[in-house]
């Protein structure tokens, strides 16, 4: 296995953190991670395994290049993608399949974030499987969900994961920079799961926890007559403090690793 050890250390943490079955982000098979490791690799979990027990040997090292190049084809057959994904993208050979997923993750880094995360988690779940789909997240109710979260989320319908899914992604990907003019840091997959886009292992995982209370929340004022939400303005103001935008990068820059798991 290609060494760097901090790395592949930090991301399982992540993992583990987003797959502690009391926090009901992920369980069993669900869910993926990812890491940048250079310019042209990145680590992510590999197909099958699970993110609250994740080992060393279930990550894999991929050529983001290759992968990219995969996405420039309109249409790739379930077996094509398979015998891509086992035969073609792996840096070390010895590697496990990595998730059908590794598609959306060579998006997302390739896009600017250096370390993502892809859960099902229940509370976001119960609202972007509703009726509503991700509409409730389009406006804010409270500022720290602005302020770990972002301003705005990308959206994406439901299309089938993998593959078709990663070509939505790019597309909404692209949309977003256009209108916004930067990365998202929060992406809501309808009837399927959220994607958390950070700088560090740490801020996927806080931008995981506060979109969970926040959902929580969103769920508790439908019960009173619904959510009474922020003004646009109260919103770019939240998104553009100065104070707000040195909390955010104390968040990033200084994770506090405060661990509900081990990584041995």
């Amino acid at each position: 296995m290609t060494q760097q050890p901090q790395l592949v250390n930090d991301l399982l943490w992540l993992a583990r953190e987003l797959g502690h079955e009391p926090r009901q982000f992920a369980l069993l098979g669900e869910g993926n991670v990812s890491a940048r490791a250079s310019d042209d690799t990145f680590w992510v979990k590999a197909s099958g395994t699970s993110m609250a027990t994740l080992q060393k040997g279930d990550v894999s090292l991929v050529s983001l290049p290759k992968v990219l190049g995969l996405l420039e084809h309109t249409y790739l057959s379930d077996d094509a993608i398979d015998i891509a994904l086992i035969n073609d993208v792996l840096v070390d050979t010895t590697h496990k399949k990595p998730s059908v997923e590794t598609f959306l993750h060579a998006l997302c880094l390739n896009a600017g974030a250096t370390w993502v995360g892809h859960t099902h988690t229940l509370s976001v779940n119960q609202i972007i499987c509703s009726q509503l789909g991700a509409e409730p997240f389009l406006g804010h109710i409270f500022p720290d969900a602005i302020v770990v979260c972002g301003a705005k989320p990308a959206v994406i319908p439901y299309v089938d994961p993998g593959f078709v899914l990663a070509k939505a992604v790019q597309a909404e990907l692209a949309r977003f920079y256009e209108a916004e003019g930067n990365l998202p840091k929060v992406i809501l997959m309808e009837n399927h799961g959220p994607v958390a886009l950070g700088q560090s292992s740490q801020e996927v995982l806080n931008i995981m926890l506060m979109l969970d209370k926040w959902a929580k929340t969103l769920l508790g004022t439908y019960q009173i007559q619904g959510p009474r939400f922020l003004t646009q303005d109260d919103t770019n103001r939240i998104d553009n403090r100065n104070d707000e935008a040195y909390r955010r990068k104390q968040l990033v820059q200084n994770p506090t690793k405060i661990s509900s798991t081990k990584v041995s």
